[in-house]
């Protein structure tokens, strides 16, 4: 029985170098928000001999992700891995003057999103099936006051849903990825030596080794 994973955030950066090193073993379910991005990647994944269903949808519609997870569910009945690299990076900005609209955007996204999508996804894992979240610890620091609380609180909801599901069921795993040069990444260091960053096809290596 083929094997599936769902990728959240898919189109780039670490997220489309998980869904390619997937696809060698799974059909890799890929959402992003950019068509032509989704598509490229299937053009990799099917060059390399995978398979892969694109997923054009944006995380904080909740209609969208309730038709996505109820068509995993008539497909393929389950999920055996749901790794969620989706994030929206909030320009860096004085405490005092952070924007209503990205904090809105930040916490819709970040947080409220993967909260919906928990519970969507967690029927199709079962006790059997892995959900891999991503931390990128920026809480505290200077500038990053809408992405590093936004992202901080998803990564609580991450580990209140990995205590809970312990003896249960599915495993929730946590992982910190190495700074990689991502457009993300960029944004917020754009002075950046990025020769010195691992490559996203690496990290993606070196991180699902670890599952």
């Amino acid at each position: 029985m083929t094997k599936t994973a769902l990728v959240t955030g898919a189109s780039r950066g670490l997220g489309a170098a998980l869904a390619e090193a997937l696809a060698a073993n799974h059909h890799v379910i890929a959402v992003a928000k950019t068509p032509g991005a989704l598509e490229e990647l299937d053009d990799r994944i099917q060059a390399s001999g995978g398979q892969a269903t694109l997923a054009p949808m944006d995380i904080t519609n909740t209609d969208a992700m309730a038709t996505l997870c109820r068509g995993i569910f008539d497909r393929w009945g389950s999920l055996d891995l749901w790794c969620h690299c989706a994030v929206h990076a909030a320009p860096l900005a004085p405490t005092d003057h952070i924007d209503a609209k990205d904090l809105a955007k930040s916490m819709a996204a970040n947080v409220t999103a993967t909260a919906t999508l928990i519970t969507f996804v967690a029927p199709l894992l079962g006790q059997r099936g892995q959900a891999v979240f991503f931390d990128d610890p920026r809480a505290g620091e200077k500038f990053f006051g809408s992405y590093g609380a936004s992202k901080a609180a998803q990564i609580a909801l991450a580990r209140s849903w990995q205590l809970e599901t312990a003896k249960t069921g599915p495993k929730v795993r946590i992982l910190t990825p190495p700074p990689m040069p991502t457009a993300t990444r960029a944004r917020f260091f754009p002075g950046e030596d990025r020769a010195d960053l691992t490559p996203p096809k690496k990290a993606a290596e070196a991180l699902l080794a670890q599952l």
